[in-house]
């Protein structure tokens, strides 16, 4: 498979029965779908896959699942994230032995690491992989931001190859860009900055409302980026715009996504605890503004 990737990739959700057991056949006929949709990729267990409330066991079957519906057809990059660099490269090197395409890296959560604690630990998963490492600059999430700076030191290494870029600062993808160059490509990871990180170079967007519209995304790359059309990109973008304000000034982000997903037309069930499912009222909310999407 080729290892470029680039274009809209789905930040998938992780599908859950109502007693909240990980539902590998929705998981299957999800993946499918958004396949059969047009993404150009697959990223299991991230931030809305819910990785941290996933066992061992569950996490193996979530990315195995994936792998072979997808069965080449787009690439697979898994989420490999954990407290620890030791954990973070194991599940690193399972994803590789098990055909993932490559993998996403956040910052190891709640310890805090400094910027030469982060250098070392991503140091040392690229040196125990052999496939593209996606970094994930999150810090509302993960409490420490990967500046500029220490992107620029890490895109020296072999296999940081791609950074989704989550920080909310606009400024952040044209500065990537200037001091990296080809070393490394960037990827939207802040869904009301899409348009904003398209023009200025970014190649592809990992979401997770991509779950609940994915032709929309793949329209808007399209005409962003493939034809170039940034004026009827805007206007598109625009018409899908308060759909990702929704979903990422709500508070609710995984919820809200899981919510979308019913409204159309694809359930996928509730979120693990300590998340509780969408109010009525949001979910009321949430389909008026979906409903306006024409894709």
């Amino acid at each position: 498979m080729n290892t470029t990737f680039e274009g809209i990739y789905s930040a998938m959700v992780t599908p859950m029965t109502e007693d909240q057991q990980v539902d590998l056949k929705t998981l299957s006929s999800f993946a499918d779908y958004l396949i059969q949709s047009g993404v150009h990729g697959l990223v299991p267990l991230g931030s809305t896959g819910e990785y941290y409330a996933l066992s061992d066991a569950e996490r193996e079957a979530v990315v195995k699942t994936t792998l072979e519906v997808a069965a080449g057809r787009v690439p697979v990059l898994v989420g490999t994230n954990g407290g620890g660099t030791a954990q973070v490269i194991a599940y690193s090197k399972q994803a590789e032995a098990m055909g993932a395409a490559g993998v996403l890296l956040a910052a190891p959560y709640y310890s805090l690491p400094t910027s030469d604690e982060l250098y070392a630990h991503f140091k040392a998963v690229n040196d125990a992989v052999g496939i593209p490492i996606m970094l994930y600059n999150y810090p509302g999430r993960t409490g420490v931001d990967m500046t500029p700076d220490l992107i620029e030191r890490l895109a020296k290494l072999d296999n940081i190859r791609y950074v989704k870029e989550s920080s909310g600062d606009a400024t952040r993808v044209g500065e990537i860009i200037r001091r990296c160059g080809d070393n490394i490509k960037v990827f939207c990871g802040c869904d009301t900055l899409a348009l904003e990180s398209f023009m200025m170079g970014a190649i592809g967007w990992v979401s997770g409302v991509i779950n609940v519209l994915p032709k929309a995304h793949v329209r808007l790359f399209e005409q962003a980026v493939t034809q170039n059309d940034p004026l009827g990109a805007r206007e598109f973008y625009y018409s899908i715009l308060p759909v990702m304000g929704f979903m990422e000034d709500g508070g609710k982000y995984t919820q809200f996504v899981k919510a979308g997903c019913a409204v159309k037309g694809h359930p996928v069930g509730p979120p693990r605890q300590p998340l509780l499912p969408a109010l009525p009222d949001e979910v009321a909310a949430l389909k008026e503004i979906i409903d306006l999407v024409k894709n």
